[in-house]
């Protein structure tokens, strides 16, 4: 078992991989009595090309497969439906999916090794049939037409739409009605098949553990699976330039909504990504962030309502920012950040400006520490993205001003940057 100590947080990560492949985190916590457990599993909606291990053959599936499989797993050969079960026993039980991975979890006081069982049972026996995946496109076309009637996932989607020519993220996790009809029960084993193998997944347990004694716990609900090795995923190729600069819809907001979004590439170093996203997350915060000159100016004039959300969105295939919020006039919010940019680019930053948020942006990474659920949820994004959470802490202190200024220049770029609105009808 490999022990991963950070002294700064005081904390200690043990990590285990069996035998089969499948990777085990256990951060234990002694002063807290609650439980949570994840097991992820590296598909998301963005994996619909392969190749299958089983024939060598490559496989196309339609667009939000990876989201219809996590709702079909809780129902069970014997007519139990998992989520009843944990339920039943005082857990609160949950599964998502994301573009990059799909997780199923659980919280819980009481009943852990109950709630385990079940959870270990469901995930390494899936049941589709005809007519339960039948079933499942009614449930899931209702809840594709409800996202479609929310503007803020709209104005997100339209974004990812300027910004990507043929990546998979610009499409809808759940996918449409059109993508979802010919699905069968064979899409569904085809991909559980494939993907839903020990190397190909991660469980992440927090609480009050003896990491030794939960690993032969785990060991002995263990389904016996071969490693069938890497997965071989087919992604489309992707120019550097954006889609297209701007979308506008119109749908029923009081005030129009908007996303500035700026296209980014990735990097195969997980250590200079993890600097980069520490560098973006100051930029941003020193940009246009609550404490800066121009959310201020945009606040008092009325050209915002609200502090904006500052996001940073990435994995091995994409990389972009995404700046939301409200305004009455998000074009004219656009040009006065591209204003704010150049007038940085050209000045500089400011030392104790830079010194002051790169604290706040420390003391936010420190915090996240203290939620169970929280850190578990960002050991597994991290995980799946090639990279050791604790490396936030440990490398925010070589994000230097000069550094930031690097970053500055070379990621954001007005020719790499759109606008999605939404308006009122």
């Amino acid at each position: 078992m490999q022990i991963i100590e950070n002294i700064k947080l005081k904390e200690k990560l043990y990590v285990e991989k069996l035998e089969n492949g499948l990777t085990i985190m256990i951060l234990p916590r002694k002063t807290t009595q609650k439980k949570y457990a994840m097991w992820g599993v590296n598909f998301g909606s963005i994996d619909n090309h392969f190749v299958n291990p089983d024939n060598n053959k490559e496989i196309k599936i339609p667009d939000g497969v990876a989201h219809f499989l996590e709702h079909k797993m809780f129902e069970q050969e014997n007519g139990v439906n998992s989520l009843d079960a944990l339920s039943s026993l005082g857990v609160d039980a949950n599964a998502y999916t994301t573009n990059d991975y799909t997780t199923y979890l659980f919280e819980c006081t009481d009943n852990f090794y109950e709630a385990l069982d079940e959870l270990m049972d469901y995930v390494q026996h899936p049941y589709y049939t005809d007519e339960n995946v039948e079933k499942e496109k009614g449930i899931i076309g209702q809840e594709i037409n409800m996202y479609d009637d929310y503007p803020t996932w709209k104005v997100y989607m339209n974004a990812m739409e300027c910004l990507y020519h043929n990546n998979p993220v610009k499409l809808d996790i759940a996918g449409t009605i059109e993508s979802i009809t010919p699905i069968t029960k064979e899409t569904l084993y085809d991909c559980y098949n494939t993907f839903y193998t020990p190397s190909n997944m991660l469980m992440v347990i927090t609480g009050d553990f003896e990491p030794e004694r939960l690993i032969q716990e785990l060991k002995n609900r263990i389904v016996k699976n071969e490693n069938k090795g890497e997965i071989k995923r087919i992604y489309p190729e992707e120019p550097e330039e954006i889609n297209k600069e701007k979308i506008e819809a119109v749908m029923d907001v009081n005030n129009p909504i908007f996303v500035i979004a700026i296209k980014d590439k990735t990097l195969e170093n997980e250590t200079e990504q993890v600097k980069k996203h520490i560098a973006i997350e100051i930029l941003l915060n020193i940009i246009v962030g609550k404490s800066s000159k121009l959310y201020k100016e945009l606040y008092e004039t009325g050209m915002v309502m609200a502090p904006l959300d500052l996001d940073y969105e990435f994995s091995k295939q994409y990389a972009h920012i995404a700046i939301s919020g409200q305004s009455n006039e998000p074009e004219k919010v656009m040009e006065e950040l591209k204003k704010e940019i150049e007038k940085l680019k050209k000045e500089g930053l400011e030392k104790q400006q830079f010194e002051r948020i790169k604290k706040k942006i420390y003391g936010n990474y420190i915090t996240e520490y203290n939620d169970i659920s929280g850190v578990a949820r960002m050991l597994m994004a991290d995980y799946f993205k090639g990279i050791n959470s604790f490396e936030y802490i440990e490398n925010h202190k070589q994000v230097t001003k000069e550094y930031a200024e690097k970053i500055l220049k070379e990621i954001f770029d007005e020719n790499k940057m759109v606008i999605s609105i939404v308006k009122g009808k």
